[in-house]
């Protein structure tokens, strides 16, 4: 079974080499993984590697999803588990948040403030990173606000470039924001949280199409028995059930079909 992340290395890579090979044990099968470092999944006409027969096991951004599945004769399906990050926020909900950050030291007290500045994203696939402003921009009812928004790549990327100065802010994905904050206690010292959007579903595992739907159904039963304890070093409490209701509601419904 080839796995594929689209998620690497904003949140660590390491998650997802551990769920490939839990999966394998139980499944009794091999199992491969690679990773995708430039976007956070296909959208609107990029290289789709389920369609093209390359991956079987998917784990991307919802707006890549939602796109996918609008597309004739979708070439994913989504599996019903997805992981249940370990934030106090969350409430047993399948969930995320995406949390602006500003440098530490910024006098800026409200995102109204940072107006005409610079804002970072990872890539325009993330819902995090960059649907999540278009959905505040639209609240809000401006077309335009900030002055530049510059590609960061990832984000881990957006979040050194706040912190050294070079961008006004960037919108980072809370379960990595907290996975960062854990492992380099300095970026609390550098960065601070004016506020969190959302929250958005989170990011949906997807499996190609052409899989069986047994061995879609035994995946989905493998990742829902993944012991929590070898889930818990990357900030992930356990996998829950998830269905298609919970990306309805996804603010980059719309945007992405």
């Amino acid at each position: 079974m080839r796995f594929l992340t689209y998620l690497a290395p904003s949140l660590p890579l390491g998650l997802f080499e551990t769920i490939a090979v839990e999966v394998g044990r139980k499944l009794g099968i091999a199992t491969s993984l690679a990773s995708e470092t430039r976007v956070s999944g296909p959208l609107g006409g990029a290289s789709d590697p389920f369609r093209r027969g390359e991956a079987d096991v998917g784990f991307l951004c919802s707006p890549s999803y939602l796109w996918m599945r609008a597309q004739p004769a979708p070439a994913v399906e989504l599996v019903p588990a997805a992981p249940l990050f370990a934030d106090p926020r969350l409430a047993g909900r399948p969930v995320y948040f995406s949390d602006v950050i500003v440098r530490a030291d910024a006098g800026v007290a409200s995102f109204a403030e940072l107006r005409g500045g610079t804002f970072a994203y990872n890539d325009a696939s993330s819902m995090s990173g960059y649907f999540s402003l278009l959905e505040k921009l639209r609240a809000i009812g401006a077309e335009r606000f900030f002055a530049e928004l510059r590609h960061a790549g990832s984000h881990l990327r957006s979040i050194e470039l706040v912190a050294a100065g070079e961008v006004s802010c960037a919108a980072i994905d809370s379960n990595v924001l907290r996975h960062r904050l854990s492992i380099d206690r300095s970026v609390a010292r550098r960065v601070r949280v004016l506020e969190s959007w959302g929250p958005f579903p989170i990011q949906p595992v997807v499996a190609r199409t052409g899989l069986p739907a047994e061995m879609r159904a035994r995946l989905a039963a493998a990742l829902l028995s993944i012991d929590p304890q070898v889930l818990a070093p990357f900030g992930v409490a356990r996998f829950v059930p998830v269905d298609e209701a919970l990306y309805a509601s996804s603010p980059a419904r719309e945007r992405a079909a």
